[in-house]
């Protein structure tokens, strides 16, 4: 077939945006440093998409007492690794699961011969991670594009490009699902119809630009997702 699916992970996938948040503590204290994002400030982080860029903008904006001013080019990458072993070590341990509706929806989309697909801004081994625990590997996905293979991410179109790119799909063929603002202006830029799960961090968020809203994959007919590449099959 040549349609595809391409899934957002965090929020998308799994409601993993707590255990970034907790793998982002756990770092902090590692590195001796008294930092502490709680839901109310990760909330406000959340505005800036990847987890180095997440690390400098609350240095730059909210102090980041701590940091070396004139060696941050080196301090948050090391930081940043702290945090993603912190985070797999959580999802290896069974903290999460993917989002209700979403194993049944890759398996329907197989089923009817779709292809599918990831554009995400969070690292590989973040990636690896959730899918292996939850999906027992990659190997459902034919493309998975993450962490830094782009220079600008979301809500620049890079990744979902760079997506397309390997598909090698128009974007009318596809169908991008995501759960965030940011997400759905990086694949709305990039051409692709986008399907907005909201999550817990990102429920009030604006989605005009959405082709669909879905609070509830369970409890929706999958069709309405596969007419906006192609007929009902």
């Amino acid at each position: 077939m040549n349609e595809a699916i391409i899934f957002d992970v965090d929020g998308t996938l799994s409601e993993t945006e707590e255990t970034h948040r907790r793998a982002f503590n756990t770092a902090f204290r590692q590195a001796g440093l008294n930092w502490h994002w709680n839901q109310s400030l990760y909330h406000e982080l959340l505005a800036v998409t990847g987890g180095k860029e997440r690390i400098r903008y609350y240095i730059e904006s909210f102090g980041g007492k701590g940091a070396p001013e004139d060696e941050l080019d080196e301090f948050i990458p090391a930081l940043h690794a702290r945090k993603t072993e912190a985070y797999t070590m959580m999802v290896t341990g069974g903290e999460v699961e993917l989002r209700p509706g979403i194993r049944d929806l890759i398996s329907d989309a197989q089923e009817r011969g779709f292809r599918l697909a990831i554009a995400t801004t969070t690292t590989p081994a973040n990636v690896d991670a959730l899918l292996s625990v939850t999906l027992g590997g990659s190997s459902d996905f034919e493309v998975i594009c993450a962490g830094d293979s782009v220079l600008n991410k979301k809500p620049a179109p890079d990744i979902y490009e760079l997506a397309l790119d390997k598909l090698g799909l128009p974007a009318t063929a596809c169908v991008a699902i995501e759960d965030s603002r940011n997400g759905l202006l990086s694949s709305a830029a990039a051409g692709i119809a986008t399907v907005v799960t909201p999550g817990i961090y990102t429920s009030e968020q604006d989605f005009k630009e959405a082709a669909l809203v879905i609070d509830d994959l369970v409890a929706v007919d999958f069709r309405a997702i596969y007419r906006l590449t192609s007929p009902v099959r």
